[in-house]
């Protein structure tokens, strides 16, 4: 299944530094739309124009509630489709089974209601998290990134008492976009030998507050929407009765070799390249690499110059360098040096197994 990885210098999510897309008038559509909702959220709550309303986790521990708004709630993830490189037939899927349903509520009732929640398989590294932003930032939703860290806590009962505030939060910020990533290791198979009672509580607690939110649009009203789009690398180890839920499951693959040019050249846009590299040559020699092995690689060629520069020198030389002298062209042999050094994290098994799930659970 051919696939790419998503835009960008670091980490497993690969954002691009652009200039400004012009705004389409859905885009403005949309943005106007989530200006009315906030103003009749503002009327409901007593705010102000401009004010954010604040969530009373009067209910809840304090600690716990602050933790989540700190760490999970972002109203403006600002990445867009336009910076993901490749993945059309995932944006595609994505922005039908999440984003249309927010734009045109009327049409997406009865058996075209909105999908309860989308899973996203696929190796590491491949973009999953910055298409969960996009669709986040397309929606103008509130965006909670959420890990199995996130929801874990090491007294009994909190863990529980973290999923439950979570959905409730997610109900208040509404619009809102719930991304829950390694999902697998928060839900994974139940009524295993080695499973504690504890995960067992917490399982049922995140079936039970999907069962309540779905992907339903309350009142047919978009404002009052919450989506669950959640990640995994381990598909087969998800329980059954979350994949139910999750309807929608959608494969997230590899890059291209377009797609793999495409993060060379973003990549590598602020690095000086020797003329006699061509980055659609190096793309043929990274097939197989996920868009974080392909940012490893570029990161380590292009060290490759400064490595050379400083052999042999002492620190106070070292420290008495100029930018200049350490600004050095990129070159052939640096990317062979550094894919001798870097290999590629998925496995042709791997990729096997990820086929094989799909074929049998898939729902793209």
């Amino acid at each position: 299944m051919p696939g790419g990885g998503a835009r960008g210098p670091v980490g497993r999510a690969h954002p691009i530094s652009k200039s400004e897309k012009p705004s389409t008038s859905r885009d403005k559509d949309c943005r106007a739309r989530g200006r009315d909702d906030k103003g009749r959220k503002n009327m409901q709550d007593g705010t102000s124009d401009g004010e954010i309303p604040k969530f009373d986790g009067a209910a809840y521990d304090k600690d716990l509630v602050e933790a989540l708004e700190r760490d999970i709630v972002s109203r403006n993830p600002s990445v867009h489709w336009d910076d993901i490189a490749d993945l059309e037939e995932a944006k595609k899927l994505l922005r039908e089974a999440v984003v249309l349903p927010m734009w045109m509520p009327d049409f997406f009732k009865g058996i075209r209601r909105p999908w309860k929640g989308v899973l996203m398989v696929g190796p590491p590294g491949t973009g999953k998290t910055m298409l969960a932003k996009a669709v986040a930032t397309e929606c103008g939703t509130t965006f909670f990134n959420v890990s199995s860290s996130t929801l874990t806590s090491k007294y009994r009962g909190e863990s529980e008492k973290l999923v439950r505030l979570l959905f409730e939060m997610a109900r208040f910020y509404a619009p809102t976009t719930i991304f829950i990533d390694e999902i697998d290791s928060i839900c994974s198979r139940r009524g295993t030998s080695d499973e504690h009672e504890a995960s067992r509580r917490v399982k049922s607690e995140l079936l039970i507050q999907m069962d309540g939110v779905g992907g339903a649009l309350e009142n047919d009203d978009p404002s009052k929407m919450v989506m669950v789009l959640a990640a995994t690398n381990f598909p087969w180890d998800i329980d059954e009765a979350l994949r139910r839920r999750l309807e929608k499951r959608i494969y997230i693959p590899l890059p291209t070799a377009k797609g793999r040019t495409e993060l060379l050249k973003i990549n590598l846009r602020e690095v000086e390249l020797d003329p006699d590299i061509q980055l659609e040559d190096i793309a043929e020699k990274i097939e197989g690499y996920s868009g974080a092995d392909i940012t490893n690689v570029c990161r380590d060629a292009s060290l490759m110059a400064m490595r050379r520069r400083i052999n042999g020198l002492s620190p106070e030389e070292i420290r008495a360098l100029s930018k200049e002298e350490l600004q050095m062209p990129v070159t052939r042999g640096d990317f062979e040096l550094a894919l001798k050094k870097i290999a590629k994290s998925v496995s042709a098994a791997d990729l096997e197994k990820y086929e094989k799930w799909m074929v049998e659970f898939g729902s793209a």
